[in-house]
């Protein structure tokens, strides 16, 4: 069995601002995130009124539904820590500045090296070039023979993507809605017109 999607703060701060965690792990299934993102994503809903709300869903969401991995320190995770930062890890740690993009993207590649097939979902642009070097360096070891598992990376408007024409989103004006509500939430989203969400093939094939 794969192991849980592992969600960057990004998505996660914007789902859970308008409520729609079933949304979200509907689409993805029991989720998991780093320490590091959990404090993130809960001194910002503490720091920012955008996000008041965030808190309230985080601690009503029980364990089998999201997971908290933890960060300490492990020669594996270590390990890709140093890889992906180009920091020992230690001194990784002390730097605030993408630390959760960093840790959700070592996780996943531990888990990788081992074998499994790991999602992340991340939206920040930083820590998709993290995840997308990961990945390549994974498809290179496979394409030499190693017996590497792979890192698929997804974004917002992917769990969106899935979930056109299920219970949540059943319809294009729903799609709109949810996602005119989570641009509120995270400015880097285009414009709906940009992202295929309301295209006609898509919704033709509902």
């Amino acid at each position: 069995m794969n192991p849980r999607p592992i969600i960057d703060a990004g998505p996660a701060l914007s789902f859970f601002a308008i409520n729609k965690e079933r949304l979200l792990i509907s689409a993805l299934g029991p989720i998991s995130t780093p320490e590091t993102v959990r404090d993130e994503i809960l001194r910002k809903a503490a720091t920012d009124p955008r996000f008041k709300s965030v808190e309230t869903v985080w601690k009503k969401l029980p364990t089998r539904l999201l997971e908290v991995l933890s960060d300490d320190e492990t020669p594996e995770l270590a390990a890709a820590v140093t890889r992906i930062s180009k920091l020992p890890f230690a001194e990784r740690k002390q730097k605030a500045s993408d630390l959760g993009e960093t840790l959700v993207v070592a996780h996943a590649a531990v888990k990788a090296s081992a074998g499994a097939q790991v999602t992340v979902i991340i939206d920040d642009f930083a820590g998709v070039d993290l995840a997308s070097a990961e990945s390549r360096r994974l498809d290179r070891l496979r394409a030499q023979g190693h017996q590497v598992g792979s890192i698929l990376l997804i974004n917002t408007l992917t769990v969106l993507l899935r979930s056109a024409g299920g219970d949540y989103l059943p319809d294009v004006a729903a799609m709109r809605d949810t996602y005119s509500w989570l641009r509120k939430h995270d400015d880097g989203l285009l414009p709906i017109e940009r992202t295929g969400l309301i295209d006609a093939q898509l919704w033709k094939s509902q």
